[in-house]
């Protein structure tokens, strides 16, 4: 077996492990990680040759694209304070505490090469968290905190971890410097991340083709991760900054077919490209495990503290971080979203997996500093950061369900539902308004008039039915009864017809373009 045919391996595992996930009630990423250790087991599978400093810039962006379109700016603005807890202050406390007992333990390891270490196993993965959270019908707020930490987090670290391989590197350090290249990591970010969001808002509203904007969306957030990394800024920040802009902006509410494909296009991605991170997470057990030589237990010993540390340490400031944060919140009128209680707590610190960036700045350490020496303790950092990634990925991952059961952390279903009903009444009321807007200006027959005020009526109660009462929603429960029979009826008509057309396509002179232009007119009919 070969590089490529090993990717298409990943690749059909990722599609897999999705619906066997579901069956099993086990998180997707989770099982595609334990496909990666039993193909890095195989003595056919080669071993993952991908240059280290391509893993970050390659999966990172479209990973954090996909899942900023779960969320929104005003999410992340009410949940600053939570975000900034979770996503910086914790980070630099897992950070220091890493290094300290990685210097104490490890014979001859320096205080800067334990800050990469725990730089690099500092931040929980975004796509692990989400993906593992958002599948367990947890409480929208805690998803919410977590996709916010997951997505934030990794700027912090990987600022940390450049700073301290430099320092590692050049044998120097200074916190000055440490402090000016942070604020214009961020700066520089920030200012790419808006800049291409504005221009890709622009281009999208020039192309008009779905095709073409779907496609550019593919190649923006690359785009914005590469130029800010050669601007000397964080590429991981300039990838949310646009992702959150363009999910502000470049939203036309009239353009459905470009939101539909666009939705589905990038749940593809996702699928396809968290399958093959988290596949090339198991493979690489394979190189790390030979880095041990002989020296297994110690190493198994080292990595043991520096696990319970990463998992104590969690736990240790989550309690007191939530419970600031709930007093702050009764305090002031914050529309934020934080736990409630100590088992949502619980849940929110057993959520933190390490995931795809800790195993790209763990490959990424140079071989060397710049004096040409080895760069002191790299087996001994990868293989800790690779126990650690294994341990709260797995063991992490694949308890959470049943912690989450345990603990009875359930969605709040009813004010969910108090939503879609708002949702639906606002929708129904906005279609009256604009009809009766319509009706003043231009004078309508009788009867498509009454029948758009059905129309107009049944946008909310298609919705949410409970905003009607028990009497009508039985009179529109037997009229949408038929008008199933009705759609029905029509969809197999269309099938009919959409049939006819394809066996089109295998006779004489027919013209392919000509048969799926006809046919795509049949799809969109059948679509709406």
């Amino acid at each position: 077996m070969d590089q490529l045919a090993l990717l298409f391996v990943l690749l059909l595992g990722a599609v897999i492990t999705v619906p066997l996930g579901e069956r099993l009630g086990l998180p997707a990423p989770v099982l595609m990680t334990l496909v990666g250790v039993v193909l890095a087991l195989l003595p056919f599978v080669p071993n993952v040759t991908i240059r280290p400093e391509l893993i970050l810039p390659l999966l990172l962006p479209p990973l954090l694209y996909a899942a900023v379109q779960r969320t929104s700016w005003r999410q992340f603005t009410a949940n600053v304070r939570p975000i900034f807890l979770l996503a910086v202050a914790l980070v630099f406390i897992t950070t220091a505490a890493v290094a300290a007992v990685a210097h104490t333990v490890v014979p001859g390891l320096p205080i800067a090469a334990a800050v990469v270490l725990g730089a690099l196993v500092a931040p929980p993965d975004p796509v692990a968290a989400t993906a593992v959270a958002g599948s367990l019908g947890l409480p929208r707020r805690l998803v919410s905190i977590l996709e916010g930490e997951g997505l934030f987090n990794d700027v912090t670290a990987i600022v940390l971890y450049h700073v301290a391989i430099g320092a590692v590197v050049s044998g120097t350090f200074s916190w000055p410097r440490a402090a000016r290249e942070l604020v214009l990591s961020a700066v520089v970010a920030v200012a790419v991340g808006l800049a291409l969001g504005w221009l890709s808002q622009r281009l999208m509203g020039l192309l008009g083709d779905p095709t073409l904007q779907i496609g550019l969306t593919l190649l923006v957030p690359f785009v914005s991760y590469v130029l800010a990394e050669d601007l000397l800024g964080s590429g991981v920040l300039a990838v949310l900054v646009t992702a959150l802009y363009l999910a502000e902006h470049a939203v036309d509410a009239d353009d459905v077919l470009w939101r539909l494909a666009g939705n589905t296009f990038w749940q593809v991605v996702d699928t396809l490209v968290t399958g093959v991170a988290f596949g090339l997470i198991g493979l690489e057990l394979h190189n790390v495990f030979g880095t041990a030589e002989g020296r297994g237990g110690l190493l198994t010993g080292w990595s043991v503290l520096v696990v319970a540390t990463v998992i104590g340490v969690r736990l240790m400031y989550l309690l007191p971080a939530t419970w600031l944060t709930k007093r702050l919140h009764k305090r002031r009128d914050y529309d934020e979203e934080i736990p409630v209680g100590w088992r949502e707590t619980v849940v929110m610190w057993w959520s933190g997996m390490r995931g795809v960036a800790s195993v790209a700045l763990a490959l990424a350490i140079p071989l060397r500093t710049a004096d040409g020496a080895p760069f002191p303790g790299r087996d001994v950092i990868v293989f800790i950061a690779f126990a650690v990634i294994m341990t709260t990925l797995v063991l992490q991952g694949l308890t959470l369900p049943w912690l989450v059961k345990r603990l009875g952390v359930r969605a709040d279903t009813d004010a969910e539902r108090a939503l879609e009903r708002d949702l639906a009444l606002r929708a129904a009321k906005a279609a009256k308004h604009r009809l009766k807007e319509i009706e003043q200006v231009e004078e309508l027959p009788e009867d498509i008039a009454e029948r758009l005020q059905r129309a107009a009526y049944d946008i909310g109660t298609r919705i949410s039915p409970d905003i009607v009462d028990e009497e009508r929603r039985e009179w529109f429960a037997r009229r949408a009864g038929r008008q199933r029979t009705l759609l029905r009826v029509q969809r197999e008509m269309l099938s009919a017809a959409r049939h006819e057309v394809l066996a089109a396509r295998s006779e004489p002179g027919a013209d392919p373009e000509v048969v799926d232009r006809v046919l795509l007119h049949l799809d969109v009919r059948s679509l709406r």
